[in-house]
């Protein structure tokens, strides 16, 4: 028998009796939804432990061993000069380590000097201002940073030590470890900040050369054309 036109078996399905809604609510709820985890997985790199043992070994090893060979010459040899080798050898291999390798690899950054076809000295300042899967993770940038600025402390302290101790002979030692080591300090710094600069720099200019041709427009819907310069002579 069929059913009359009240009942239930010919129609479209009524809302659910608990929820309240209809049918297709449900439907669009099971839909597969994107997610974007490039963000997250971007900054699980950042945050994580050592991308570069190796560099962020050296980064420490030559400058620490420096500073310990400083302290602990005496219980190894009596000879001064093979000391005061030892540790302005480990001093320049710090140097060469840190303004051509790890620099890079820890922190983006690099700076060095170039002489023009002038015979004129220039002094380069680069920084990553993209930031790459290859990046340095936050405890590497830490632990650079924090060996760049200690180290030169150390040996400004070994410099009043030895000034005040009359120990003479190790003077000229004591300065060449706080040349080196505050000349990445420096270099560093300025690319740092100098990166820094040049981003706003950049920024404010796109934002004068988008406002030109608004101006252009204003003065001519006025009346007024203005010439800013000339070029090319008669």
């Amino acid at each position: 028998a069929r059913c009359g036109a009240g009942g239930g078996g010919g129609g479209s399905p009524g809302p659910s009796p608990l929820t309240g809604s209809p049918p297709q609510a449900l439907v669009d709820d099971t839909e597969d939804v994107s997610l974007d985890f490039g963000s997250e997985e971007e900054l699980a790199l950042r945050k994580a432990k050592i991308r570069h043992p190796l560099a962020t070994f050296f980064h420490l090893f030559f400058r620490v061993s420096a500073i310990i060979t400083y302290l602990f010459c005496d219980w190894f040899s009596n000879s001064f000069v093979a000391c005061f080798v030892t540790i302005l050898l480990l001093l320049s291999f710090d140097f060469w380590s840190v303004k051509n390798v790890t620099g890079r690899l820890l922190v983006g950054l690099r700076w060095w000097n170039q002489i023009d076809e002038d015979g004129k000295s220039h002094w380069v300042f680069e920084a990553k201002r993209v930031p790459t899967i290859a990046a340095s993770t936050e405890a590497e940038a830490r632990i650079f940073w924090l060996g760049l600025i200690i180290c030169p402390v150390i040996w400004t302290m070994f410099f009043f030590s030895t000034l005040f101790s009359l120990k003479l002979k190790w003077l000229a030692l004591v300065i060449a470890g706080i040349s080196l080591q505050t000349a990445n300090l420096y270099g560093y710094i300025h690319c740092k900040v100098g990166g820094q600069k040049s981003i706003s720099r950049v920024t404010s200019r796109f934002f004068v050369t988008a406002d030109v041709p608004k101006r252009q427009t204003r003065r001519i819907s006025g009346g007024h054309i203005e010439v800013h310069g000339k070029t090319g002579t008669r």
